[in-house]
C-alpha cells in the first residue's frame, strides 16, 4: 500500500496494527491535539526539548486535513488513539469524531520509525519489526526543560543492537535530527533510571541476546508524559507505536553530514 492506502485501510479499521515498519519510505508522525489555550505552552515546551518533540507541522485550531497528507483526516487516520483528561488516561479509541472541539490544535511531531527504515537500507534487522511487536519505551530519570504547564522526564524508545553494529546505527540515526536524531545513551539502562529493560512502561519488550547492547532514542512518547504533570482538560495523542502516516519522503528529512 502507498501512504494514501495505508491512511484509508486505517480509516476503514481494515489496519488497526502497530505502523512500524508499514510506511515504507514515508514519514510517520506522533501525534498530540489540545485544545487552543494549551497550545503555546506546547510550542514552547517543543522548541526548548527538540530532540524528544520534534514538531513537524502544526495544524490550525479546528482543522481536521494534514498539508503533508492528500485527503487524510487527523480524527480517523490513526490506528489507535489515547484520550487523557485532566492527566489520566480515559480511553483509547480509533475514531476521535467524537471528542473533536473546534478549538483543537494539532500538533504532528518527528517519529524514529523513519530511521528504523535507514537502518533496514544498511542492511541491519530492527528487533521488535522481525518479531512484529511494538517498539519498546521507558520512562527515564532525564528532565526535560519544561514550558509553562508542560515538564517531567525524558521517554525513550530502546533497540537492541551487537556492540558491532552501534556505531553505524548512531551515524545512520544521526542524519535524521527532526526524526529524534542520535541515540541519547547506550548500554546500561541503569544510568538513565530504568529499573528493568524487560518491563517497558510502553510497547513491548524483546530478547536482548548474548553480545548485544540496549540502544536508546528520545520518544515522541514524551509529551504523553508530560501531560500526566500538565493534566489539561483534554489531550489527544497517538496510542504509543501507532501513528499518523505521511506522504513525505524520508530521504527529505535526512541531512547528510
Amino acid at each position: 500500500m502507498d501512504s494514501k492506502e495505508l491512511r484509508e485501510a486505517i480509516r476503514n479499521g481494515e489496519f488497526t496494527g502497530t505502523t512500524s515498519g508499514a510506511a515504507g519510505h514515508k514519514v510517520q508522525a506522533n501525534l498530540v491535539i489540545l485544545p487552543k489555550v494549551y497550545a503555546f505552552d506546547f510550542l514552547l515546551y517543543a522548541m526548548r526539548n527538540k530532540k524528544a518533540v520534534p514538531v513537524i507541522e502544526v495544524i490550525e485550531d479546528g482543522q481536521t486535513k494534514s498539508r503533508f497528507a492528500d485527503g487524510s483526516d487527523i480524527r480517523t487516520d490513526v490506528p489507535k488513539y489515547n484520550i487523557y483528561e485532566d492527566g489520566v488516561l480515559r480511553e483509547t479509541t480509533d475514531d476521535i469524531r467524537g471528542y473533536w472541539r473546534d478549538d483543537f490544535v494539532t500538533f504532528l511531531i518527528g517519529c524514529s520509525f523513519t530511521f528504523e527504515q535507514a537502518i533496514l537500507d544498511e542492511g541491519l534487522s530492527i528487533r521488535h519489526i522481525d518479531e512484529r511487536r511494538n517498539v519498546a519505551m521507558y520512562k527515564t530519570n532525564i528532565a526535560t526543560d519544561p514550558a509553562g504547564v508542560f515538564g517531567g522526564e525524558l521517554v525513550v524508545s530502546m533497540r537492541p543492537f551487537d556492540e558491532s553494529e552501534v556505531e553505524t546505527v548512531t551515524r545512520v540515526t544521526e542524519q535524521f535530527p527532526e526524526m529524534h536524531g542520535g541515540p541519547v545513551h547506550y548500554g546500561s539502562p541503569h544510568e538513565i533510571g530504568i529499573r528493568d529493560i524487560a518491563d517497558p512502561e510502553y510497547g513491548e519488550g524483546v530478547e536482548m541476546r548474548e553480545g548485544e547492547t540496549p540502544v536508546f532514542w528520545a520518544c515522541g512518547v514524551t509529551p504523553q508524559n508530560a501531560a500526566l504533570n500538565a493534566k489539561p482538560s483534554i489531550m489527544i495523542t497517538h496510542a504509543p507505536g501507532h501513528m499518523f502516516v505521511t506522504d513525505l519522503e524520508n530521504e527529505d528529512y535526512r541531512k547528510n553530514n
